[in-house]
């Protein structure tokens, strides 16, 4: 009976034999990039802490080349429709234990398939939507820049070019800048001639200080004479 191959979508797959890795492991990864598009399964595979994540990256890799290669796809219209481990042969060593006997040592493997689907027209132009939509032309960035300056500064959001917002802003941080740091260096200016003002007073203080002390020395003994004087007397 004749299939009808053509409403069948465009499948390429690629395939790893004999991974030195238990078929257990390798589907504690495939769940995670089941049903990705490509570049969000190779993030997930990038960040994913197992050994067996870097040769499934290389067979995922594999197949994308598979894909581009012999039918000219390109890998933004790729997911992944089917990834799947089977057990492979079994590896069987012997490790020495006491009194002579041995222990089994099982080593497996497994195989590992990755099928890649070209998305629908539809998907793909829904894709492409989404995509354009996330992405900000650069004057939009500007005015989002310019309100949100206007909003931080407590005035009110202007129409004006993006340009010319970003270069008065430029200009007006600037001055900022300047009158802050003539502001600083003024203060620090009068902190210092605080200070000095301070010392004089204290140098000027200090010898009056030491002159009423000589004064008050010699009062006594000018009255020390006089009483001596009228005992004579």
């Amino acid at each position: 009976m004749p299939t009808d191959t053509a409403a069948r979508p465009l499948e390429v797959k690629a395939v790893l034999r004999h991974g030195r890795f238990s078929s257990y492991k390798a589907r504690e990864v495939l769940n995670l990039i089941r049903g990705k598009s490509i570049a969000e399964a190779r993030s997930i595979l990038q960040f994913t802490e197992r050994g067996c994540a870097v040769p499934i990256m290389k067979v995922l890799e594999s197949a994308v080349a598979n894909a581009g290669n012999n039918n000219d796809i390109p890998p933004e219209e790729l997911f992944i429709t089917a990834c799947f481990a089977d057990e492979g042969p079994t590896l069987r060593r012997f490790r020495p234990r006491a009194r002579g006997r041995g222990t089994r040592i099982r080593k497996r493997t497994c195989h590992v398939t990755i099928v890649l689907a070209r998305y629908g027209a539809t998907e793909l132009e829904r894709r492409r939507a989404r995509d354009a939509g996330r992405r900000v032309a650069p004057a939009d960035a500007r005015a989002s820049r310019a309100r949100r300056v206007a909003r931080s500064r407590g005035g009110e959001t202007t129409d004006a070019p993006a340009e010319s917002t970003d270069v008065e802003s430029d200009e007006t941080d600037f001055e900022d800048l300047v009158v802050k740091e003539t502001t600083t260096d003024e203060t620090v200016t009068d902190a210092d001639d605080a200070v000095a003002t301070d010392a004089e007073e204290t140098e000027v203080a200090e010898p009056a200080a030491e002159a009423e002390d000589d004064t008050s020395a010699e009062a006594p003994d000018e009255s020390d004479a006089a009483a001596s004087d009228e005992k004579d007397a």
